[in-house]
């Protein structure tokens, strides 16, 4: 195992220390390794140090440092690294690296992006065996772990009775709002849009075409979106059409979301994610910050990248600039002035009920901005608990008595013809046990 720190930053390899943004990390990392680092406890944090480390800047035509890092803090949205560069080793060009850049699991473009990833291969050995190092400049390696698999804490429910029972007993304050969501894989799903999904090598599927997919969907139904003033309200469609959006789904009703986190993967336990929020942070279809996140959409990937938080004058990049030209196409009076943090929040938004998906499914979203993750465990902003779902098939037929089915969740004709026919569908055990 070992550490790839990729920068843009030129000469900050120099300095003792360095600051990630936390979107940055685990990016290019696969994503069993991703997962157990997801939430960096001390015991993490200690594993990770004993990895050894690539410091590189962005470009192909640059030097590849070795070191060790010997300190990681959480700082809000940072993480604040020290480390060593090891003096035995000379500077490596990225070019002499480049032949085995597979066996290193370095990936296309990689090197051309800031981040931080962790990489399950033997760093030295492969270094060596490519005649890259010698064994008079590796000192004794620190001891390598891998990550332990994660353990739930999480109650656990296998009827309606139960379920309801813990989401009545959980404290709440008058001025939080609750919402929900239900995942069928509570070991595969995690809390993004699906916009932002990575494969198993953890590439993203489509975070760089967002901008095409947009417009593709406009171009192929546009009349379906002539009743669309905000380019929320275009998302929320899209959504509901299946495209992949910076949009996650979330729901009031708790019985939804647990008939989601039961609906699918039988022999999977499935969980309840429950956020908890101050009103004051939930935002509506028409908020400025929503229509500031919403653009994104419209952007291409290298502007958005082109977006600098550590500039003075903010509003005056050119890609701020084309960013609130899209604004001021849904609202023209919009002063142009984002607040920088703005585009980086996550923000639970009510859209417009205008579609009966939506409001059969007492709907609402969480909107992530630039670069933007939900930690597994919550953010200063939204409280995050859980509750693990078994028994699947019980739990269905009991929502099913309450009138939560395929039926009435996804209201269309066809899914009640389905749901209509495979209820009273013949079943020849039923018949014999009812003689």
């Amino acid at each position: 195992m070992y550490n790839l720190l990729v920068t843009a930053k030129r000469g900050v390899w120099d300095a003792p220390f360095y600051e990630f943004d936390k979107s940055r990390f685990l990016e290019y990392t696969t994503e069993s390794i991703a997962e157990a680092f997801k939430s960096l406890s001390p015991s993490l944090i200690e594993i990770l140090k004993g990895y050894p480390c690539i410091f590189a800047y962005e470009g192909d035509d640059q030097d590849l440092r070795i070191g060790k890092l010997t300190s990681i803090k959480e700082r809000g949205r940072k993480l604040l690294i020290e480390f060593e560069i090891d003096q035995n080793i000379p500077p490596i060009p990225f070019a002499d690296i480049e032949p085995i850049a597979p066996l290193l699991d370095i990936r296309d473009w990689e090197i051309n992006r800031t981040h931080w990833a962790v990489k399950d291969e033997d760093l030295f050995a492969r270094l060596l065996s490519a005649g890259l190092l010698n064994d008079e400049q590796i000192q004794e390696p620190d001891k390598q772990e891998k990550p332990p698999a994660k353990k739930s804490t999480a109650p656990k429910v296998s009827a309606v009775q139960g379920f309801i029972g813990k989401v009545l007993s959980s404290e709440r304050e008058s001025d939080l709002e609750v919402f929900y969501r239900g995942h069928s894989n509570k070991n595969k799903y995690k809390l993004e849009p699906s916009l932002f999904r990575k494969d198993d090598d953890g590439n993203y599927l489509y975070l760089e075409n967002e901008h095409i997919l947009y417009r593709e969907l406009l171009v192929s139904n546009s009349a379906d979106f002539q009743s669309d003033e905000y380019t929320l309200d275009k998302l929320v469609r899209m959504q509901h059409y299946s495209l992949p959006t910076r949009l996650l789904d979330i729901t009031s009703n708790p019985l939804i979301a647990l008939y989601f986190a039961c609906k699918s993967a039988p022999n999977e336990d499935g969980e309840v994610i429950i956020f908890s929020m101050p009103r004051k942070e939930v935002k509506y279809f028409d908020s400025d910050v929503a229509s500031c996140i919403s653009s994104l959409a419209r952007m291409p990937k290298g502007e958005k990248d082109r977006i600098s938080f550590e500039v003075e004058d903010f509003n005056n990049q050119s890609s701020v600039k084309r960013l609130i030209h899209f604004i001021k196409e849904e609202k023209p009076y919009f002063e142009p002035k984002i607040i920088p943090d703005d585009l980086r929040k996550i923000i639970c938004v009510k859209g417009k009920q205008s579609n009966d998906r939506i409001s059969s499914q007492s709907g609402a979203f969480l909107l992530y901005g630039l670069d933007s993750v939900m930690d597994e465990e919550g953010t200063p902003e939204i409280s995050v608990t859980r509750i693990t779902v078994d028994n699947k098939k019980k739990i269905l037929k009991e929502l099913d008595l309450l009138n939560i089915n395929e039926s009435t969740v996804f209201p269309y004709i066809e899914n009640s013809a389905k749901y209509v026919a495979d209820k009273y569908k013949f079943n020849k055990a039923l018949q014999w046990t009812s003689r």
